[in-house]
């Protein structure tokens, strides 16, 4: 028998190769809002092709193309493909090296939970690695038989991973596995010393049971950014002071307490009724930058600065998401990073 390999899961703020986006189109929920948020999307693109390369999954490159005039499209790779949505951070592969080697795992997305259609988007990775999108000796691995989403997951890339038991443990999702079972096919499967869960916080119009990446985000191996709600009101207030109160007793590898920076919540945007889940949480960390979601609100700049001192040596971008949460999702949900290595260098 071959020995089981070493595997490491990078964190996000590891160099990077590249970005992927999944373009919104007329085939998508976008179509009644496409022309509100397509801007967003663009500067998205625009912020990460002057830092590093981007790869565009659309079904029409030369449509997204006259979208992107005034992104560098030296720098763009598009690949043709049907698609359902555009949640790029739930249908694209998780990146890990298995003893070095630079490896895509492709897990199953069931729409979260069967909520939505998803058979185009599951088939993303698959077509990514066979018309060569990545680089050559990256491995493909088919881990099809497990319901996983990159937004639930966390990792400091030193063998801690950070996630949620109301997603991991939702129903549609792998739910004839116990959180035991479930724990340890993902400790194996990302090489990592230990799970945190946490059992408490929740964004109102979430579909994603509580992704973790709406919540609480490592920021380094000892720094979690997390939704601290301050309005006793709030129908968050309880679960996230709960949820903070479990992040304070969370301990790091060398057994010290994180150092935890609140970021503000987002003030209540609504639509037809309701609730959206803007979140501050929601942000992208590429080379030398963080792309941070905006809400058109004074909260915007309190949360600046907050990341700011969370990412020394870091560009704070901030994005319009407004029309973004529109689809219940925000800026790292539409969005996977790929470490050094991982993305074929021609476009």
């Amino acid at each position: 028998m071959a020995d089981t390999p070493h595997i490491r899961f990078p964190a996000e703020w590891e160099p990077q190769s590249g970005v992927q986006l999944t373009w919104p189109h007329a085939g998508t929920d976008w179509r009644e809002t496409l022309d509100e948020v397509l801007p967003c999307f663009v500067a998205i693109a625009r912020e990460i092709a002057r830092r590093e390369r981007l790869l565009i999954v659309c079904p029409d490159a030369a449509v997204a193309q006259r979208q992107l005039a005034d992104v560098d499209l030296a720098r763009v790779r598009f690949v043709e493909l049907p698609t359902n949505d555009t949640w790029a951070r739930d249908h694209a592969p998780l990146s890990v090296f298995e003893d070095g080697r630079p490896c895509v795992y492709d897990f199953t997305f069931n729409g979260w939970g069967l909520k939505f259609p998803a058979a185009l988007d599951n088939r993303i990775t698959r077509e990514l690695a066979r018309r060569g999108a990545f680089a050559p000796g990256v491995a493909y691995r088919n881990k099809l038989h497990r319901v996983f989403e990159g937004g639930s997951i966390e990792s400091d890339g030193q063998g801690t991973l950070l996630t949620t038991e109301a997603c991991l443990l939702s129903p549609n999702r792998n739910d004839h596995f116990s959180k035991t079972e479930l724990e340890t096919f993902f400790l194996r499967t990302f090489g990592a010393r230990r799970l945190l869960w946490l059992t408490n916080g929740y964004l109102a119009g979430d579909d994603t049971d509580s992704h973790i990446d709406t919540l609480a985000r490592l920021c380094d191996a000892r720094t979690i950014a997390y939704v601290r709600c301050e309005d006793a009101h709030d129908e968050h207030a309880e679960a996230l002071g709960r949820m903070e109160a479990e992040l304070r007793a969370f301990r790091t590898l060398s057994d010290e307490p994180y150092v935890l920076v609140p970021l503000p919540m987002a003030e209540p945007v609504f639509e037809d009724g309701q609730r959206l889940p803007a979140t501050y949480a929601n942000f992208l960390i590429i080379n030398g930058a963080v792309l941070m979601p905006t809400y058109r609100s004074p909260k915007d700049e309190t949360a600046r600065a907050r990341l700011a001192k969370a990412f020394p040596g870091r560009e704070i971008v901030g994005i319009d998401c407004l029309p973004l949460i529109k689809q219940h999702g925000s800026l790292h949900c539409v969005t996977m990073q790929y470490p050094e290595g991982f993305l074929c260098e021609s476009v």
